[in-house]
C-alpha cells in the first residue's frame, strides 16, 4: 500500500508521518486490496482537518474529519475509512 501524504498549511513531521503509517497499517490488516492511499492534512484557523481518499480493488472511499487536534482528526478519519472499506467487503462477499 502507497500512502501519499500532503500537507496545507500544515508541516508534515516525521512524527504525522509515522502516526498515519500506523494508522492505515490496522486498516490494511482488515482489507489487502488497498492499493494506495492520498492522505491530505489541513489547518484552517482553529480547525484541523484530515481527509483521505483510499482506492480499493473495484472501489474508492472518501472519508473527512475536522478536530481541534490533528491526531483526534486522523483518528476519527481513520475509523470513518474503517467502518468504508468493512462494508466494502461485505459487498464483495455477497457477490
Amino acid at each position: 500500500m502507497q500512502i501519499n501524504l500532503t500537507g496545507h498549511h500544515v508541516e508534515i513531521t516525521d512524527s504525522l508521518r509515522n502516526y498515519v503509517d500506523t494508522k492505515f497499517s490496522k486498516l490494511e490488516r482488515h482489507f489487502d486490496h488497498i492499493s494506495n492511499v492520498h492522505v491530505i492534512l489541513n489547518v484552517e484557523k482553529l480547525n484541523q482537518k484530515a481527509e483521505a481518499t483510499m482506492h480499493l480493488s473495484g472501489a474508492e472511499v472518501f472519508a473527512s474529519s475536522e478536530n481541534t487536534d490533528m491526531y483526534a482528526a486522523i483518528d476519527s478519519m481513520v475509523d470513518k475509512l474503517d467502518r468504508q472499506v468493512i462494508k466494502h467487503k461485505e459487498k464483495l462477499k455477497k457477490h
